[in-house]
């Protein structure tokens, strides 16, 4: 794997890169690999997209993605990128939408493992009553990144 490391606005993130596509994206507080950062042409379009977005300048990603998962998980990865920018869904919308209307917790437990967050915008999903609920990093994060899309500009790329 191609790792490599970079400082944002909302802190340190690196980026990690198999074959000719983004497999993760660490965020600030996550562990991340013992191996040397090193940018590559894509791990450097994804960083600048990733500027651009959390800069509000950017609602959607042209990057390569291959996250690892279950057939499952891979499938509730896909309905995530279904959800607009600047809106929400809940957990059991995505439950729904996967057809596992009764998987919401298993939809919970797939977000969790979203290898590539923000790309794969996991941050979208809520509780059913709009309340933040569990994120990886911290719902301090979920909010500022809820926020940032709450506070979008039409025009934007």
């Amino acid at each position: 794997m191609e790792f490599y490391l970079f400082d944002t606005p909302f802190g340190a993130m690196a980026l990690g890169q198999e074959a000719d596509a983004l497999v993760r994206l660490y965020l600030p507080g996550t562990p991340t690999p013992r191996i040397a950062s090193h940018a590559t042409p894509l791990l450097e379009r994804g960083r600048g997209e990733l500027l651009e977005y959390l800069a509000g300048t950017r609602r959607s990603f042209d990057l390569p993605l291959d996250p690892q998962g279950t057939p499952f998980q891979k499938k509730v990865w896909d309905a995530l990128r279904e959800i607009p920018y600047g809106q929400t869904r809940s957990y059991k919308d995505i439950a729904q939408a996967v057809g596992c209307p009764q998987g919401y917790r298993a939809v919970g437990m797939a977000n969790h493992r979203n290898p590539i967050p923000i790309f794969i915008p996991c941050h979208r999903v809520v509780g059913r009553d709009g309340s933040l609920t569990g994120y990886r990093s911290g719902l301090e994060l979920k909010r500022r990144l809820l926020e940032l899309e709450a506070s979008g500009e039409d025009g934007e790329k």
